[in-house]
């Protein structure tokens, strides 16, 4: 049974929004995007390298998918990253896309999520990744089906933008934290799990 892994760029204040390219989602008037582009070092990289080695395939939400999907299957076939983006699976959760998508190895996901996402988890294979995707996150801890978060925590603050953890949770989530490490640039990458 895969595990469902969030995860996010952070920074110090919570914000999710637009992480690696000022045009990457301006929605709201957001015009803080790339924040965290001058934070990449060997020990980010390496920790991003080993989740995707880890992944069995993608969550996505549908603004997440369609900048991916516009970007991605455009890289060069021998970047690791494209390749892993472009090879697995991606499960699109969308009220207003329709089949067929785009992108290869896309499916999508409608209706009754939470029980979909559930019968994914009861499949053997490896993680099940979710990268942004900031809607989806809201639903699938108000369902209880995140079994981790890998926040990569940079030392910056924005004051605005999509923050991961909103204000209006049902009821409070404890988490415990299994792992921590820092990179030489301060980002904190923190593993947590449910308590």
């Amino acid at each position: 049974m895969p595990k469902l892994i969030v995860n996010e760029f952070l920074t110090l204040d919570g914000v999710m929004q637009a992480p690696g390219s000022p045009d990457e989602d301006r929605s709201g008037g957001f015009e803080r995007g790339g924040w965290q582009l001058d934070y990449f070092d060997d020990v980010f990289g390496s920790t991003i390298m080993e989740g995707l080695d880890a992944a069995g395939g993608f969550l996505l939400g549908r603004r997440t998918y369609e900048i991916f999907a516009a970007h991605w299957p455009k890289q060069p076939a021998d970047d690791p990253l494209a390749g892993t983006f472009n090879e697995l699976p991606k499960y699109v959760v969308s009220r207003t896309l329709s089949e067929p998508l785009p992108w290869a190895n896309s499916r999508l996901i409608g209706g009754d999520v939470p029980a979909a996402l559930a019968k994914l988890k009861d499949q053997p294979g490896k993680e099940l990744q979710v990268i942004g995707s900031g809607e989806l996150v809201q639903t699938l801890t108000q369902h209880g089906l995140v079994d981790e978060f890998r926040l990569m925590i940079h030392p910056i603050l924005l004051g605005s933008g999509k923050r991961l953890f909103r204000e209006g949770a049902d009821a409070p989530t404890k988490l415990r934290l299994v792992d921590v490490k820092p990179t030489t640039t301060g980002v904190l990458i923190a593993t947590y799990q449910p308590a």
